[in-house]
C-alpha cells in the first residue's frame, strides 16, 4: 500500500474517534480527496477489522468501542527527537508531510509526564535547526495532494505548466511516476505527452491540474537514481557522461572537501593545502552554475567545453556591471 494512502487511512480514523462522526462529504473535504476515494478508504477499514458503524439516521461514520490508535512507549530521546524536528523547523512551510508530523508531535508532547514534558522543553529550547529557504506551495497544495494521488493509484492528470527552458506555458497529458523533495522544491517526474519522454517538472510552476481516469504502467525497473543517471542535480543531458576536475584554492577547499555534493565525486588534497575536485556528470550546465558559486576560489581544470561554458558566463556577468 502506498504511503499516501497510509497516512490518509491513519487520518480517518483519528476523524472517526470524534464522538459525533463523520459524514463522507466532511471527510472527503478534510481529506482533500473525492467522495469516491473515501468510500474505498472504508472499506479498505472494514475489511481490516476496524469497528466502522454507519448511523442511517444522522448519515455519519464513527468508530464503535472506542477505538483507538495503539499507545507507544517512546525513550526521552527518541520522544526528544521527535519534537525537535517537528517545532525547531519554523513553519515548515515546503517540508515534506512536517504539518502532520508537527500536529502529532504536539499530541505526544501533550500524554508525556509533566517532569518529562518540562525537559524536552528545556532540551529543545537549546537545539536550533536552519534549513535552507524552500520553494513554498501555499497555493499549490491541492496540486499536491492531486499528484500525490495519482502517483498512488498509476492515474494520469493534464497539466499546464511554467515552462522556463521553453519559455511558454505548455500543456501535457502527465504521467507522474514518482515525487521528488530535493534541494527546496517539490518535483514530479513522469511520461510527458508533449515530449514523448519522461522529464522532471517543478511543482511550483504547475498552474492548472486536471486529474483523469485513464491509468499508466510505471516502467519495469524505473528509479529516479537509473532516470537521473549522473546528473550534477536533476538535469541529465544528453551525450557521454564528462569528467570534471575544479581547483578549489585553500581558503574553500575544506568546505568543499566536508559535502558530499555527488555521487562519483573523489577528492584529492595537494600539498598545499589546495583541492582538485574530480566527478563525472551527464551535462555540464548545472555544474557550471555551483562553479561560479565559488567565484575566484574555483578554476575548471578540464574539459575545456565547461572552462568555456563558465569563461562565457563570467563575461556575461561583467557586461551586467560595466554597461
Amino acid at each position: 500500500m502506498k504511503l499516501s494512502r497510509i497516512i490518509r487511512l491513519v487520518e480517518l480514523i483519528s476523524l472517526l474517534q470524534v464522538a459525533r462522526g463523520q459524514n463522507a462529504n466532511s471527510l472527503a473535504v478534510t481529506c482533500g480527496v473525492s467522495r469516491r476515494t473515501v468510500f474505498r478508504d472504508l472499506d479498505v477499514l472494514r475489511q481490516a477489522g476496524v469497528p466502522l458503524e454507519f448511523d442511517e439516521e444522522q448519515q455519519r461514520y464513527h468508530l464503535s468501542g472506542g477505538f483507538l490508535l495503539p499507545a507507544t512507549n517512546f525513550s526521552p530521546q527518541e520522544a526528544l527527537s521527535l519534537l525537535i524536528l517537528c517545532n525547531e523547523l519554523g513553519d515548515g512551510a515546503g517540508l515534506p508531510f512536517h504539518g502532520p508530523a508537527r500536529a502529532a508531535a504536539a499530541k505526544l508532547e501533550s500524554t508525556l509526564p509533566p517532569r518529562l514534558r518540562d525537559y524536552l522543553r528545556e532540551a529543545s529550547a537549546a537545539v536550533r535547526i536552519r534549513m535552507e529557504p524552500s520553494n513554498r506551495l501555499a497555493e499549490h497544495e491541492e496540486i499536491y495532494r492531486h499528484l500525490l494521488d495519482a502517483t498512488a493509484a498509476r492515474r494520469a492528470v493534464r497539466i499546464s505548466y511554467d515552462s522556463l527552458a521553453e519559455a511558454r506555458q505548455l500543456v501535457t497529458r502527465l504521467d507522474p511516476y514518482r515525487l521528488l523533495f530535493s534541494r527546496r522544491s517539490w518535483y514530479v517526474i513522469g511520461r510527458s505527452s508533449v515530449h514523448r519522454g519522461v522529464r522532471t517538472f517543478n511543482v511550483g510552476r504547475i498552474r492548472r491540474l486536471e486529474p483523469l481516469a485513464e491509468r499508466f504502467k510505471t516502467p519495469r525497473g524505473f528509479t529516479i537514481e537509473r532516470y537521473l543517471g549522473n546528473a550534477w542535480h536533476l538535469v541529465s543531458e544528453r551525450g557521454p557522461d564528462r569528467d570534471v576536475t575544479i581547483h578549489f584554492q585553500k581558503l574553500v577547499a575544506q568546505n568543499v572537501a566536508e559535502v558530499a555534493w555527488h555521487k562519483t565525486q573523489r577528492l584529492e588534497f595537494l600539498p598545499d593545502g589546495t583541492l582538485d575536485f574530480h566527478v563525472r556528470v551527464s551535462g555540464l550546465n548545472e555544474i557550471s552554475w555551483w562553479i561560479l558559486g565559488y567565484g575566484d576560489q574555483a578554476r575548471v581544470v578540464k574539459p575545456i567545453a565547461l572552462r568555456e561554458l563558465v569563461v562565457a558566463r563570467c563575461r556575461r556577468m561583467l557586461d551586467q556591471y560595466e554597461h
